[in-house]
């Protein structure tokens, strides 16, 4: 079974409360974070793909450090004076996967959003049906598909042979890993300011890696980056 991708949103509220604090200057707050999946069209739809989601706070939370919810939208809702990192464990039924996430809280904002793009490794038909949710599921490629899907399908298929004819993919990769790293660091840009919803990406900050699936990006961003590194090295 082909993998699936999808993006998980984190957001994260808070305010002050008229609580004292144990720190002069830092005021208690109230603050919460709910769990949604966004769907093909980039909105949020509940997060059921997960049937735990395991929140591991500071350590100073003692007792309630860690968190355990297993109903979407997995709010927690806590009070405290300082920002700090979290982990947030997110877990697929039948063995469909488990994704730690860190996550910033921080209190610059009453409200913001944090978006992570994950991948179901060979998912189980129990977790495929949960994925068709959110947006086209493994299997759907091969004509197991709603009509309302089909016209959508096809459109996208014709949009990649398009893409395809237009540009040699595999010359396009070979000629991406030959750029020199300023040139990398604006290839990374041009992708993160035109990619879509469908688009998959993964940085890994701690190792300095940058990944992107070629095939999930629009048409124009692929021939920006044909032109971009052609220009560049030799193709």
């Amino acid at each position: 079974m082909p993998d699936a991708k999808r993006t998980v949103k984190f957001v994260t509220e808070q305010r002050t409360i008229d609580k004292p604090s144990a720190v002069e200057g830092f005021p208690m707050r109230r603050w919460s974070i709910e769990i949604f999946i966004l769907n093909e069209h980039g909105e949020d739809v509940p997060a059921n793909i997960f049937e735990k989601v395991v929140y591991k706070l500071h350590p100073s939370f003692e007792a309630r450090a860690i968190q355990t919810f297993r109903k979407p939208p997995f709010r927690i809702e806590e009070e405290g004076w300082g920002e700090f990192d979290m982990q947030i464990v997110l877990t697929a039924p039948e063995k469909g996967g488990e994704f730690t996430l860190a996550h910033d809280l921080n209190f610059q904002s009453t409200r913001y959003e944090a978006k992570h793009n994950i991948t179901f490794k060979n998912p189980k038909p129990g977790v495929v049906a949960l994925l068709k949710e959110s947006g086209p599921a493994p299997g759907e490629e091969n004509g197991v598909k709603s009509k309302r899907g089909g016209k959508h399908d096809d459109d996208q298929i014709k949009k990649k042979r398009k893409a395809d004819k237009a540009v040699d993919m595999e010359r396009l990769a070979d000629g991406l890993q030959k750029l020199g790293e300023d040139d990398l660091l604006q290839v990374v840009q041009m992708v993160h300011d035109n990619k879509t919803s469908e688009t998959y990406t993964k940085n890994d900050v701690e190792q300095g890696q940058f990944e992107v699936d070629l095939y999930t990006l629009p048409d124009h961003l692929i021939r920006m980056l044909w032109e971009f590194t052609s220009a560049r090295v030799e193709m």
